[in-house]
């Protein structure tokens, strides 16, 4: 079952957009305070994983404010940074970022759609996500597109929340994730559907061997996953 923010009717896109729009403003904030902004830690790791292969061009698609965008323009010195993302007020909190950072330069940022992305086949050495692939409105069709843009040798790096194997461990996070954070995130940005949606959003995703299956299916090879804290976080990785 297909989870969304809003309501069962309306188009899992639409409203991942509107929802976004309307968290933009307090999203930072509540993210890194609700993440005890173990978050950052997740992004350097997947950062540094990228730089590895030495990518000229990189595409950070569901760039959000650009938290990862920047990150990789910092720790991966002369890189091209493309960042895509629906919803136009995360964009607008990501330019100032990046203006503020001086990295303007470097990091474009354009409004677009994982699944339709308006680049030619082949156009670069990596592509990364974080914390967007389980808003895809059909995640298949997005990794296909992918997939799609990335050259020959070129490589995917998703950062993707999961659910902790170890029973008691997943019972203090789902705890924490289904009980405290709809209730702050709730209330601090005025979107309690919004703070019910995103927990909600990692249970309905595919455990880790399923989303590699689901990787192989889109067209990706040498895949591999690495768990992070537990396992409330993977990243993702295969190759073209």
């Amino acid at each position: 079952m297909t989870v969304k923010p809003y309501n069962a009717h309306d188009s899992k896109k639409e409203q991942v957009r509107a929802m976004f729009d309307n968290i933009a403003p307090r999203y930072d904030l509540l993210n890194h305070t609700l993440s005890f902004s173990i978050d950052r830690l997740w992004r350097r790791r997947t950062v540094s994983m990228a730089a590895a292969c030495r990518p000229a061009r990189i595409l950070d698609v569901a760039t959000g404010t650009g938290d990862l965008a920047v990150d990789l323009a910092r720790g991966i010195p002369g890189a091209a940074i493309t960042g895509v993302d629906l919803s136009e007020k995360m964009l607008a909190v990501a330019r100032r970022k990046v203006e503020a950072r001086g990295l303007a330069a470097r990091i474009d940022l354009r409004q677009g759609d994982a699944e339709h992305l308006g680049f030619d086949a082949a156009s670069f050495d990596a592509v990364t996500v974080a914390f967007g692939v389980r808003n895809f409105g059909d995640l298949d069709a997005g990794l296909r597109e992918l997939a799609r843009v990335l050259r020959p040798g070129g490589r995917v790096f998703i950062l993707e929340f999961s659910r902790p194997r170890n029973r008691v461990f997943r019972a203090l996070y789902e705890f924490y994730t289904f009980r405290i954070l709809p209730l702050v995130g709730g209330a601090v940005s005025r979107d309690r559907r919004a703070y019910a949606y995103l927990p909600a959003s990692v249970g309905g995703f595919p455990a880790p061997d399923a989303f590699l299956d689901r990787l192989a299916r889109a067209g990706f090879s040498s895949l591999g996953k690495r768990s992070l804290s537990g396992g409330i976080a993977h990243i993702y990785t295969g190759e073209i």
